[in-house]
């Protein structure tokens, strides 16, 4: 791998670290791992293409999906794209004993705003049955907020809560 290649490379890992910043924070610390079909590295455009059945892992954060398009500036990551028929993203949350998961067909990161923006059937999940699905879901990282739905499109947003587990009713002591 050539020098230009392996800073885009390196780009491409520090722009993915805050985008997990929900996650485990020992994921941040371990290596990361890209696997794709082809990769197109283009230093004077600042763009870096990664093409056919796309797989990035850094400990308990797996992304997937067709394709993943990297926007630069300089040293700095502007802008992740990652499509797919979904795009799927797994990450376990710190204090959590399950995962978050998320599928859409595409999932934009923008690395000045914090911010996820997930597109086209856009699913957000964990294990315990929490739901929240739309075609339009944007994350902002820093506020941990989430907004979904366009009602300029007639988009209607599913949310599923399940109820929390009740208490055990205290037993009484008849032996008195």
């Amino acid at each position: 791998m050539q020098l230009a290649d392996t800073r885009h490379a390196l780009l491409l890992l520090l722009a993915i670290i805050p985008a997990a910043a929900w996650g485990l924070a020992a994921d941040r610390d371990q290596p990361i791992h890209i696997e794709a079909d082809s990769a197109s590295l283009d230093e004077k455009t600042g763009i870096s293409v990664y093409r056919g059945n796309v797989h990035l892992r850094q400990g308990t954060l797996k992304l997937q999906g067709e394709t993943m398009t990297v926007h630069s500036s300089g040293d700095q990551v502007s802008k992740i794209v990652l499509t797919g028929n979904p795009a799927s993203f797994v990450q376990r949350p710190d204090d959590h004993e399950t995962d978050l998961q998320a599928e859409s067909g595409q999932m934009e990161y923008y690395a000045a705003d914090e911010r996820i923006i997930l597109l086209d059937a856009a699913r957000v999940w964990q294990d315990d049955g929490k739901e929240f699905r739309s075609d339009r879901i944007i994350y902002d990282i820093g506020s941990n907020r989430i907004n979904a739905g366009d009602s300029t499109t007639g988009d209607r947003v599913h949310i599923i809560l399940q109820p929390k587990p009740k208490s055990p009713e205290p037993v009484e002591d008849t032996s008195q």
